[in-house]
């Protein structure tokens, strides 16, 4: 089942809600390109995992142009290539308790990995769990 993924510009788009607690701008890539891609189903995760831990989600990165996912040690077939992926991080909350939430909320699909800051959430088809 293909995941279907919005384009964005950050210019005209950025301020936009994508949902109660998120914008289009926090999905840019960091390197200051115009163009975002973000699936809505990252979002609609995202939300739930907000509303659970009733703080706010700290998105580190989400979508990345080929550039700059290279110049940050991503591997090549990235999901943040796509729109489909975020590292995120919760004050108070650790990473393990993070992913433990989302593996509730994707039991069955997604890539979920557990970093000593952060955890990478993806939207994927399959099921991918790792510790970086």
């Amino acid at each position: 089942m293909a995941i279907i993924v919005h384009a964005y510009s950050k210019a005209e788009d950025g301020n936009k809600e994508l949902s109660k607690n998120f914008k289009v701008k926090e999905f840019a890539c960091s390197d200051k390109s115009d163009p975002i891609f973000i699936a809505p189903k990252l979002v609609t995760i995202l939300q739930k995992i907000r509303t659970h831990f009733g703080k706010p989600v700290k998105i580190t990165s989400a979508y990345r142009t080929v550039e700059h996912n290279k110049s940050v040690g991503g591997v090549k077939d990235s999901q943040h290539l796509y729109g489909m992926a975020a590292d995120i991080k919760i004050t108070g909350v650790s990473p393990k308790d993070i992913a433990a939430y989302v593996e509730k909320l994707m039991p069955k699909t997604g890539g979920i990995g557990i970093y000593d800051t952060f955890v990478h959430m993806d939207v994927r088809d399959t099921r991918s769990r790792w510790k970086g």
